[in-house]
């Protein structure tokens, strides 16, 4: 194997960029919100709020859908997920209620 060649030790994965950090969002649907086959996921913390919006809507095939933190309000869909999660998160995970109507706020 001429053009593979390892350093001792590993040296060279430390130079590799450190994997991207992910949080764990859990959704929860709230009225009469259809129910996600799955519902926690593991998101990039640099991802924005607008990420959790636009699956749902695409996954739930709606045009409109409301979201909360910890059942009581509405983040902006700019704010960063990791933001967010060291902020509201519960045991280690940032709880999104969805609706298809207001709800809360």
């Amino acid at each position: 194997s001429e053009g593979r060649k390892e350093g001792r030790g590993g040296a060279g994965v430390m130079d590799s960029p450190a994997p991207p950090e992910k949080v764990v969002v859990l959704l929860k649907a709230t009225g009469d919100a259809p129910i996600l086959k799955q519902s926690k996921f593991k998101v990039l913390k640099t991802e924005r709020f607008l990420f959790v919006s636009s699956f749902l809507q695409k996954n739930l095939k709606l045009d409109n859908v409301f979201l909360y933190l910890n059942s009581s309000f509405s983040p902006s869909l700019n704010e960063y997920i990791g933001s967010l999660h060291e902020a509201y998160n519960v045991d280690g995970k940032l709880i999104v209620n969805y609706s298809t109507t207001p709800a809360w706020g």
